[in-house]
Order: structure tokens, then sequence, then C-alpha cells
């Protein structure tokens, strides 16, 4: 499952909320979940959801779930992760009806891009896409397991 899916693509929302997953990705989906996904918010940069298969996002619910619940950082993620989970499938023509609510909280209108991270999606609006893309990464930035990287 790890590598499964790379690459980006532009996506246009339609009126309703969905969005057609790029053919390329449609078997891979098909096969890896039953069609099932998870879309639930990216706890760690705004205007971004994850779309996790479902067998992987359970994975995911269930270390989140395990953290104590005592400390405030892990109920906001358990809030952002598990809370705001919903499970979608894609109709006969390959779209997802993503909730108005998730939507609207990281501000993906009509354009959008989705990338393939591995084991899940990330769906970002257009304008955040671009805000992450045209950041560098400094030199003070680079962390000791990035030093080996050969890029």
């Amino acid at each position: 499952m790890q590598g499964m899916f790379q690459g980006e693509t532009a996506i246009t929302i339609d009126d309703k909320g969905r969005l057609a997953i790029p053919t390329a990705y449609r078997d891979l989906v098909a096969r890896a979940c039953g069609n099932r996904l998870v879309v639930t918010y990216n706890p760690y940069e705004a205007g971004c959801l994850w779309l996790y298969p479902e067998a992987a996002w359970e994975k995911v619910r269930d270390q989140v779930n395990a953290l104590p619940n005592a400390k405030r950082v892990h109920r906001n993620l358990q809030l952002k992760l598990v809370g705001a989970a919903t499970t979608v499938e894609p109709d006969g023509n390959g779209r997802l009806l993503l909730p108005a609510s998730h939507r609207n909280a990281a501000a993906i209108d009509k354009k959008a891009v989705l990338l393939g991270m591995g084991g899940k999606f990330e769906l970002w609006s257009e304008q955040a896409h671009l805000a992450q893309i045209r950041q560098t990464i400094g030199e003070d930035e680079i962390s000791e397991d990035m030093l080996d990287l050969r890029l």
C-alpha cells in the first residue's frame, strides 16, 4: 500500500461539492479500499484535507485514539482527525462528495489540487497549495534526517 499514490492533479470541485477521482487513481482506489475513502482535516496545515483508504485510516485512527486525552494537544488532534472523519465513496462516475463542513473549514472552493502522498491523498485549496509550493526550504530548516538524502 505504501507508495501507492503519487503525483499532482489540478481538480475542479463542482457546485454540489464533488470532485472526480483522476482516472489514473480509480482502479488503485477500488483495489486498495473497495472505493471507501475517509476524509478528515490535515491538523498541521490550513487549506488541506486528507483522504485515506479505509484500512490505512483505521490504523491512524487507532493510534490517535490511543493517545492519553489528558493533554490538550492530544484532544485537539483527536478532534481534527477522528472527530471529523467521514467515509466517502465515489459514485458511478468516480466522483466523491466532500462534506460542506470540510470544504468550508479548509477553504476549498472550485479549484483544488489533489496530491498522491504515498498511502493517502492530500486535497489542497488552490491558494494554500500555491503558498506551500512557493515556500523554499532554508538551510537552517534542514533536519538531521534530511542530510543523507541525495536529491
